[in-house]
């Protein structure tokens, strides 16, 4: 295979995970989707914000995630918020349940691309912040902002 087949083109992102939860961990999962569901994908029509997964029997499910239906999909279309199952391997979901439940974490998509011809999903364990968390994470990239804006007038 060549270095184009393993190419990153992220088609969404998942920007109010950083901001309400801290990342502990990510992991690379598969998705099962329609056809319909994927050329929806490839025009940029997902979204992923108020998306969470869920583990049910040893399987795992995206839940509230939006794809929008497909202009011309017809009958094949399914339903925009419908569960969504991810591939992962058992001891992988094993690992991310005992995770979760120990830690008082929660499962969060945070971006959706293509490797190659497939859809992957990025899922984080996250552990949620307080609002005091949120202050200060805002307050440091607005320092960082400053800082740029000046070092770019400087010259």
């Amino acid at each position: 295979m060549s270095e184009k087949d393993y190419e990153h083109k992220v088609i969404s992102q998942n920007k109010k995970a950083y901001h309400d939860y801290f990342v502990l961990e990510k992991y690379e999962a598969g998705i099962s989707l329609s056809g319909t569901e994927i050329k929806s994908i490839r025009n940029g029509r997902v979204n992923l914000k108020d998306s969470y997964c869920e583990i049910n029997k040893l399987e795992i499910f995206v839940v509230g995630m939006h794809i929008s239906p497909y202009e011309k999909g017809n009958i094949f279309n399914k339903d925009p918020y419908r569960e969504r199952k991810l591939l992962m391997h058992k001891k992988e979901i094993l690992k991310l349940y005992q995770k979760a439940g120990q830690q008082g974490c929660t499962i969060v998509p945070l971006s959706i691309y293509f490797k190659g011809k497939l859809v992957k999903i990025e899922i984080g364990l996250c552990k949620g912040k307080k609002m005091y968390d949120k202050r200060e994470t805002e307050i440091k990239k607005q320092e960082e902002r400053d800082i740029e804006r000046y070092e770019k007038n400087k010259d």
